[in-house]
C-alpha cells in the first residue's frame, strides 16, 4: 500500500482518483478518508464488487481529497463532482441514482410527507439530501406514531375544493383505526392541519429542542426500567436527529474552491513525506518572536488548518521571561511562547496540532523541545531558517533543502512570513502604545 495513503485524514470528505493523464475515473464520498480509501487496497474486498475494483485499481495514478463538515456536506460535494467530470466508474453519474430528500407537499391543502430523489421547484419544501435514508425512515415512523406531527400517509388527491371519494375513505385503515387526523372527512379543520405541517417543516429545519427532550427522557425510563431493548430504540432515533441535525454547507465549495483544497492537500502530504510524519500535517502552528533591544517583547503563533489561514486560533503573547537589559533572546522568548501554548492545548486537548513550525534555525528547536519537556507534551516540529530555507527536523544535524519553487517549501515559506508579520505587527502596536504613554508622562 502506498504510504501515502496513510496521511488520508479521519474526517468526512470526498476522494477524487485520478489515472496518470491526471483524468478523474472515479469519486466517492467518506465519513472517514481515511478508511474508506484504504478498504480499496486491501485483497479481502478486490472482489466484493464484480468486475469494478480490480479495473479500477491498476489505473489509480492519484488520490486527491476534499474534507468536509459533514458526511452529508460530502455527499453533495459528491454529487457535484460526479456531475461535473462524469467519471466512468462512478455508476451513481451513470444510473441518475440520487441521495433521498425529505418532501413536505406545502403546495397541496393537506400536505404529505414522503421521500423522493429529485428537488422539484414549487411551493413544496425539500429537506436533505441523507446519506441513510433508513433511519430517517425510522424517525418519520416514529414521529407519526407518536403523534407528534400526524401527517396524513395516503397518497389520495383531494382538497377543500375537490373532496374525497367517500368510498376510499371507507377503506382507509389509517381513518378507522385513528391513526390519521383524516383532513378527508373534516374531521380536523384545514387550519390546525396546516399548524401540524408547519410544525414538521420547523422540525425538518432543524428545531428539535421538544421531540428531543421526550425521547431522551423516555429513553432514560426504558432504560431505569431494564427495558434495554426499547432503550436501544430511542437511542438510535436521537442518532438519527443527530444526523438530521447535521447543516449542509457544502454551497460554500466553488470549483476554485475545491482546486485549492486539492493543491493544499498535495502540499501537506508532500510536506509528511519530506519531514518523516506519519499523519498529515492538516492542523499547523507556526511561532516568531518580536522585540527591540529587549523591550516591548512579545511571541505570536499562526494557525493553518488545511493549508488555510485560521484566524481565529490566532495567539499573541507578551513576554514575561527576564531578557538582557540591552537586547533580547530568540531562545528564551521562544521557549516561554511555545510553554505557555502547550499548557492551553493541555487544557483543550482537541486545539492539539499536528505540526508546529518555527521561524528559525536549530537554537529554535531546542528551545520549543525544552518547552515540550517542561509542559510534559511533545507535538512533532520544524523550523524553517530564514537564511537559507532549509527545513531543520528535531534529531537531524543537516537541514532539508528543497528546490525553489516547491510547494511544499511555499507553503512553509507562506506561514512563516504570516506569523513574522503577525508578531512585528503586534511589537509596533505595544511599543507605539509604550511610546504615546511615556510622552503623556513627559
Amino acid at each position: 500500500m502506498d504510504p501515502r495513503i496513510e496521511l488520508l485524514p479521519k474526517k468526512p470528505g470526498v476522494y477524487i482518483m485520478r489515472s496518470k493523464e491526471g483524468a478523474v475515473i472515479y469519486v466517492g464520498k467518506a465519513k472517514n478518508l481515511a478508511d474508506r480509501v484504504k478498504q480499496y487496497f486491501q485483497d479481502s474486498n478486490l472482489y466484493s464488487r464484480g468486475w469494478k475494483l480490480p479495473s479500477l485499481l491498476p489505473m489509480i495514478w492519484k488520490i486527491d481529497y476534499v474534507t468536509t463538515a459533514s458526511e452529508r456536506d460530502a455527499l453533495v460535494l459528491e454529487e457535484k463532482l460526479i456531475k461535473k467530470y462524469q467519471p466512468f466508474f462512478n455508476s451513481l453519474g451513470k444510473d441518475g441514482k440520487q441521495y433521498p430528500y425529505l418532501k413536505l407537499s406545502m403546495s397541496e391543502d393537506f400536505p404529505r410527507l414522503s421521500i423522493v430523489r429529485k428537488k422539484t421547484p414549487g411551493k413544496d419544501l425539500f429537506f436533505g439530501p441523507y446519506p441513510k435514508s433508513s433511519i430517517v425512515r425510522a424517525l418519520m415512523r416514529f414521529l407519526w406514531k407518536s403523534k407528534y406531527a400526524p401527517l396524513r400517509p395516503c397518497k389520495w388527491s383531494f382538497s377543500r375544493d375537490k373532496e374525497l371519494d367517500a368510498r376510499k375513505i371507507n377503506t382507509c385503515l389509517y381513518f378507522h383505526t385513528g391513526q390519521c387526523p383524516a383532513p378527508c372527512t373534516g374531521k380536523i379543520s384545514y387550519e390546525d392541519y396546516r399548524q401540524i405541517a408547519k410544525r414538521m417543516a420547523l422540525f425538518l429545519e432543524g428545531d428539535f429542542t421538544d421531540i428531543t427532550q421526550q425521547i431522551t427522557a423516555l429513553m432514560q425510563a426504558s432504560s431505569q426500567e431494564m427495558k434495554y431493548e426499547q432503550a436501544a430504540v430511542y437511542r438510535n432515533f436521537l442518532q438519527a436527529l443527530d444526523h438530521m441535525r447535521e447543516r449542509v454547507i457544502v454551497g460554500e465549495y466553488k470549483d476554485e474552491k475545491i482546486t485549492q483544497t486539492i493543491a493544499n492537500s498535495d502540499k501537506l502530504k508532500r510536506l509528511a513525506h519530506i519531514v518523516g510524519l506519519t499523519r498529515l500535517p492538516a492542523h499547523i502552528e507556526a511561532f516568531d518572536n518580536s522585540h527591540l533591544f529587549g523591550r516591548e517583547a512579545v511571541g505570536c503563533m499562526v494557525c493553518y488548518i488545511n493549508g488555510e489561514k485560521n484566524h481565529e486560533h490566532y495567539r499573541r503573547f507578551k513576554i514575561r521571561s527576564k531578557l538582557p537589559e540591552k537586547g533580547g533572546s530568540d531562545f528564551t522568548m521562544m521557549q516561554e511562547s511555545v510553554f505557555r501554548r502547550l499548557r492551553q492545548i493541555k487544557k483543550d486537548p482537541a486545539q492539539k496540532p499536528d505540526l508546529i513550525l518555527l521561524d528559525g534555525g536549530k537554537s529554535q528547536i531546542t528551545a520549543a523541545l525544552n518547552a515540550c519537556e517542561k509542559a510534559g507534551l511533545y507535538i512533532p516540529m520544524i523550523s524553517l531558517a530564514e537564511t537559507h530555507e532549509g527545513i531543520y527536523v528535531p534529531g537531524q544535524e543537516e537541514s532539508i533543502k528543497l528546490p525553489v519553487g516547491d510547494p511544499a517549501l511555499n507553503m512553509l515559506m507562506e506561514i512563516r512570513d504570516e506569523v513574522h508579520r503577525f508578531a512585528v505587527t503586534y511589537h509596533r502596536k505595544l511599543r507605539d502604545k509604550a511610546t504615546l504613554s511615556n510622552d503623556g508622562h513627559s
